[in-house]
C-alpha cells in the first residue's frame, strides 16, 4: 500500500485513468459488434453503415492510446475486407 502522498494521488490518478479508458474501450468494441453482426447477418448496406460509424471511434481509441495505431488500422481493414467479400 502507498505511504506517501505523492503515491496516494498517484493512484488516485490512475483508478480515473482506468476508468476512462475502460469506457472508451467499451465504445469502441461495441461499434466493432455492430459491424460484426452486421456481417453476420450477411447485409452489406447495414455493414458498410455500421463501419463508417466504427472508424472515427477505432482511430480515436488508437489516438488515445487505447490501441496501437496499426492494431486500430489492421481491425479497420480487416472489417472493410470482410463486407467486400459479402458481395463476392
Amino acid at each position: 500500500m502507498a505511504n506517501t502522498k505523492s503515491a496516494k494521488k498517484a493512484i488516485r490518478k490512475i483508478a480515473r485513468k482506468t476508468a476512462v479508458n475502460k469506457n472508451r474501450r467499451s465504445r469502441m468494441r461495441t461499434y466493432i459488434r455492430q459491424v460484426e453482426e452486421a456481417i453476420t447477418a450477411g447485409d452489406q448496406s447495414v455493414a458498410q453503415q455500421a463501419l463508417v460509424a466504427a472508424q472515427p471511434e477505432i482511430m480515436r481509441s488508437a489516438q488515445k492510446g487505447i490501441l496501437h495505431k496499426n492494431s486500430a488500422s489492421r481491425k479497420i481493414s480487416r472489417l472493410s475486407a470482410r463486407i467486400k467479400a459479402l458481395s463476392a
